[in-house]
């Protein structure tokens, strides 16, 4: 049987173990099993469960939003693990000059975001927390190359970053942030698989996950060269791409009741809002949760 992964720029472990795969560290995970290893790249983090759902990949991983939208969707998908947090990955920037002082300074601004990402997750929860509604108070808008730019001269009103990008803006100066990521959500990477690849053999789930622990221990390791591959790969420098694998905690955690809870409170709060139009229960995406539904 051959395992395809899904992998996409935006989830840092899976980027660096397709770029690691001539290091053969899933290959070296999966063999023992009697599996060989492929990698399927695309560009949309969003798509992960369709892609799922179709076959077309049996493992990827995304932010925090994606899961969520997918299970809405009807894609019947299964949580494997997850990263630590991560509080400095991204932030909501606005001007330094900028009358914005707070969220609840947003209602009817116009921010620019990845719309379907973990951004998603970290405004709409950093609204309702300010007694604001994603869908009515703000006019949200996908982040194009021209984000900051527009930030910088009055386009729109705040601009999520992350990354490189994020470091380049503050190497750059002029901005400041207004929420600091890990101050409203955990921000974790997370990664999901088919129902049945995840019921029928945890095994190789379990495989997976040590190769990605492995890529993870290389990049927090050789944090340059990490840094290397992504500037050249991606575009923006190596520097600002160090600054920013740096701040990442290279770390894949088991999933927990308490990653739960931060899930179904994002989907409550994307149901409440009209981001995703069922109510969605989180718990439905463990493994063995369709059996327990069935009884």
């Amino acid at each position: 049987m051959t395992i395809t992964i899904g992998v996409h720029s935006s989830n840092p472990s899976l980027y660096h173990l397709y770029h690691l795969s001539r290091l053969g560290l899933a290959q070296e995970e999966l063999a023992p099993l009697g599996e060989t290893v492929v990698f399927h790249p695309y560009t949309n983090g969003v798509r992960t469960g369709e892609l799922l759902s179709r076959g077309v990949i049996d493992f990827g991983g995304t932010g925090s939003t994606p899961p969520v939208t997918a299970q809405a969707a009807g894609h019947d998908i299964v949580y494997t693990a997850v990263s630590a947090p991560r509080p400095e990955h991204g932030a909501l920037l606005v001007p330094e000059d900028s009358p914005v002082h707070t969220v609840a300074d947003l209602k009817g601004a116009t921010v620019h975001l990845a719309i379907g990402s973990w951004q998603t997750h970290l405004i709409a929860k950093a609204l309702d927390d300010a007694g604001l509604s994603y869908a009515d108070d703000i006019t949200a808008v996908r982040s194009t190359d021209d984000s900051e730019e527009l930030l910088r001269t009055g386009g729109v009103a705040a601009w999520v970053a992350q990354g490189a990008q994020l470091a380049a803006a503050r190497r750059t100066g002029g901005l400041r942030t207004l929420i600091r990521t890990g101050d409203i959500i955990s921000d974790r990477s997370v990664f999901f698989a088919r129902r049945d690849l995840a019921e029928s053999r945890p095994e190789v789930i379990e495989a997976l996950t040590r190769a990605l622990r492995r890529a993870d221990d290389w990049a927090a390791a050789n944090p340059r060269r990490a840094a290397e591959i992504a500037a050249a790969d991606l575009g923006g420098s190596a520097d600002d791409w160090e600054t920013a694998l740096r701040a990442l905690p290279w770390t894949i955690e088991p999933v927990t009741d308490a990653f739960i809870a931060e899930q179904q409170e994002a989907a409550d709060i994307f149901h409440r809002t009209g981001f995703i139009d069922r109510p969605v229960t989180v718990a439905d995406a463990l493994a063995g949760a369709g059996a327990d539904k069935a009884a």
